[in-house]
């Protein structure tokens, strides 16, 4: 049975993808920071704890990956997390937790998981945002990290073309999903759901070998933004 790496498989995103990647035949190992993941109770999945915004504990994980699985094909990165502040108002410590979450864990788990991926001919699909395609007020640190990651898959592509693994970058426009629910705005309608990008993802894998995407971007038709109301 191959094996799926998934990162953020708490919530959001990352759920939904473990989930239909379950569904496909998969056996999933979760990454998240909680010791379980709430929905995905199935003989096959597997839940793995570890804050990626944590050195020690992502340099860990990294070592636990490659000593008890050897048939990886596929490592799907969808943690993250973003603030929307005026870039002097975050602190030191968010600058660095967010950095750490939303690009260097990435690069970790990609460095630990090559040789495997490289032996199974498989995939890295790359979760980044919108928001790494453009330049938004207030979204500076957000922007950087996912801007980054999505720099980081394309180079990595081109450097694994003859090795037989795929990488691919998906770019979600706005979701509904908790990612903001520490925000102080979120969806007001219209905006995509975490289905949808496990859809793409899915049609991604269906592809024949040899043919990759190597970046989508997935926008809604149509959708409002609401502003919260102080607590």
């Amino acid at each position: 049975m191959a094996t799926a790496v998934v990162t953020g498989a708490r919530s959001g995103i990352g759920r939904a993808i473990a989930a239909r990647l379950l569904q496909m035949g998969y056996r999933v190992v979760g990454i998240s920071r909680s010791v379980t993941c709430r929905d995905l109770a199935h003989p096959d999945f597997e839940a793995l704890p570890c804050d990626l915004s944590d050195f020690a504990q992502t340099n860990l994980t990294c070592t636990q990956l490659q000593e008890r699985y050897n048939d990886i094909t596929l490592f799907v990165n969808a943690a993250g997390f973003g603030r929307f502040e005026p870039h002097e108002e975050l602190t030191p410590a968010l600058i660095v937790q967010m950095v750490a979450l939303n690009l260097t864990a990435p690069m970790l788990l990609c460095n630990a998981l090559l040789r495997p991926l490289k032996r199974s001919g498989g995939a890295i699909i790359n979760i980044t945002s919108i928001e790494a395609t453009r330049h938004s007020k207030f979204a500076a640190l957000y922007s950087a990290t996912k801007a980054g990651l999505r720099a980081f898959g394309m180079s990595l592509f081109e450097e694994l073309r003859k090795s037989g693994v795929a990488v691919v970058t998906i770019n979600p426009d706005m979701t509904d999903t908790p990612f903001f629910d520490a925000l102080r705005f979120g969806p007001d309608g219209g905006a995509l759901l975490a289905e949808d990008i496990a859809d793409a993802l899915e049609s991604i894998l269906n592809l024949r070998s040899g043919a990759v995407v190597t970046e989508l971007t997935i926008r809604s038709q149509r959708f409002g933004i609401v502003k919260k109301s102080p607590s």
